[in-house]
């Protein structure tokens, strides 16, 4: 199958599916896209976050080598898991809100026609941050069901300190695929995004990325697991998806 990932930013991917996407790629071709560059929301060069909103031009320099080490981290983290063909947009980091949503839209169904793909991968609509759930919209409304579409499957995954964060919690999993021996993968491939692990407790630590997986194998029977929430699951014939 071909399958399309439509990511707000560049580290999304793992740390909502890197074990599925290992075991996926062993199977079938993979495309991810990248719609924002994940960086200037912060307002500061150095990875921390500065309150105010104005960029000076000497950070927005710095931060533009910033966006470029973020890309080379996403490549680095991608090959990892199997991955190679990838597209950045380079769109601003939470202000996906200013950009025409239909522009957002039309890059994903360029990325659906070109790859003629037919099972998406995206974020879950009640997230807290505001890029993933652009990224969902945006998604569902290029893989809309129109006759002649070859869209079989949309599944949305977590992030944690983002999706879990929204209040009420609604992302209600009813996909659980198995990541035992992918585990080790995924966790390589977010080290390769050194620059935005967080130390434990944080969700996004190693520790707990580790113990989400861990709890998610729990809950079905698992040593270890990812969960995806199905959005949209179509067949003219009798096929399942091969993990």
């Amino acid at each position: 199958m071909n399958i399309l990932v439509v990511c707000a930013h560049p580290d999304d991917e793992t740390i909502g599916m890197g074990g599925t996407l290992k075991k996926l790629s062993k199977h079938h071709n993979i495309k991810v896209l990248f719609l924002s560059e994940g960086i200037t929301a912060r307002r500061k060069s150095g990875y921390v976050s500065t309150p105010q909103y104005d960029i000076s031009h000497d950070e927005m320099k710095k931060m533009e080598k910033e966006i470029q080490t973020r890309k080379k981290h996403a490549k680095s983290a991608l090959k990892l898991l199997g991955i190679n063909k990838i597209r950045f947009l380079d769109l601003p980091n939470q202000e996906l809100d200013q950009i025409p949503l239909l522009k957002i839209i039309k890059e994903i169904e360029k990325e659906i026609e070109e790859n003629k793909i037919t099972t998406i991968f995206t974020h879950h609509y009640n997230d807290l941050n505001l890029d993933h759930r652009i990224a969902y919209e945006a998604t569902i409304t290029a893989a809309r069901p129109i006759p002649g579409s070859k869209i079989s499957s949309i599944f949305s995954f977590e992030i944690p300190a983002a999706t879990d964060w929204r209040k009420p919690y609604e992302f209600k999993p009813n996909l659980y695929v198995e990541i035992t021996s992918e585990l080790k993968y995924k966790i390589k491939a977010l080290a390769a995004y050194h620059y935005e692990i967080r130390k434990s407790p944080h969700p996004r630590s190693k520790d707990m990325t580790e113990a989400v997986a861990k709890r998610w194998g729990s809950l079905s029977g698992y040593k270890a697991a990812e969960v995806f929430e199905i959005v949209h699951s179509r067949t003219s014939k009798f096929e399942t998806l091969t993990f």
